[in-house]
């Protein structure tokens, strides 16, 4: 017989017991999935930021919202080259309908951000926050309607042509990188003077040629261009997360000036691919 201090009483096991049964609900509890929206953001525009169609709005990357749970809207971005009075860009947020004849209907837009840079590169980064007004799921009238959100861009200033690229010359011995170098060669000595460094290489050397080479120098040999990157991510959020979203949109900038500049205008062209 096992003596009384073997015995577990039965209120234990009944509190061991359901402590196990919570540990295991909890590992077995699904991730919650529902806090906020998925949309990948995909790149839409992989080529160079030159005016495109005349400078109009042209989108640098699109989200698929279809069947969003909620009516605001958080994005990232990244920018680069923008330097203020010669190249400034313009952002906005806008919401299209894509319809199953193939047209592309804009259905809400936000203000327009002037993005003015800094005096010197940086490579700033920026929040947008926005209320899109986009009906919520399917439309009943026509199931092959889709929604996107798209992060589109336009020159404010600039670009500049570059008159006169910034070029440095260096005198250089140079060979294909495919050929092989010389055995021979190097520092010519040059005794009671040590203030020169001087490389010798005999001019019978094969594979290896002397003379001035011209190469690039200076971000003014982008012509001026300012670098936007697609949106980092593109998530639906509930009111208490982002109380600041509005239907005519707010933004954080780091790196960078900036101002609003005009009031949503769903009549201005863009670039329609």
């Amino acid at each position: 017989m096992p003596t009384q201090a073997n015995v577990v009483p039965p209120s234990l096991v009944n509190e061991l017991s359901e402590m196990n049964r919570r540990i295991s609900a909890i590992e077995r509890a699904p991730a919650p999935v529902s806090k906020f929206d998925r949309y990948p953001a995909i790149e839409w525009a992989a080529q160079g930021r030159p005016p495109v169609g005349g400078n109009v709005w042209s989108s640098v990357s699109i989200a698929n919202v279809t069947g969003l749970t909620f009516d605001r809207l958080e994005c990232k971005f990244i920018t680069d080259f923008l330097i203020k009075g010669k190249c400034e860009a313009e952002v906005r947020l806008a919401a299209y309908r894509h319809n199953s004849d193939t047209t592309r209907q804009i259905v809400s837009a936000s203000r327009t951000l002037q993005l003015k840079g800094a005096t010197e590169r940086y490579v700033g980064s920026g929040i947008i926050r926005w209320i899109h007004g986009i009906p919520f799921g399917w439309d009943y009238e026509d199931n092959n309607t889709v929604y996107t959100v798209e992060l589109q861009h336009r020159y404010a200033v600039g670009p500049q042509p570059v008159t006169q690229p910034m070029t440095t010359d260096v005198f250089v011995f140079s060979k294909d990188t495919d050929k092989t170098a010389p055995s021979t060669g190097g520092a010519l000595e040059m005794p009671n003077n040590n203030n020169y460094e001087t490389m010798v290489l005999p001019k019978s050397r094969p594979n290896v040629t002397t003379g001035w080479v011209t190469v690039p120098t200076g971000w003014q040999n982008h012509e001026q261009e300012y670098g936007i990157s697609a949106m980092h991510y593109c998530v639906g959020l509930p009111q208490a997360r982002i109380p600041e979203a509005t239907a005519r949109g707010w933004a954080w900038l780091r790196n960078m000036e900036a101002a609003w500049t005009r009031e949503p205008d769903l009549t201005e062209p863009d670039f329609g691919v």
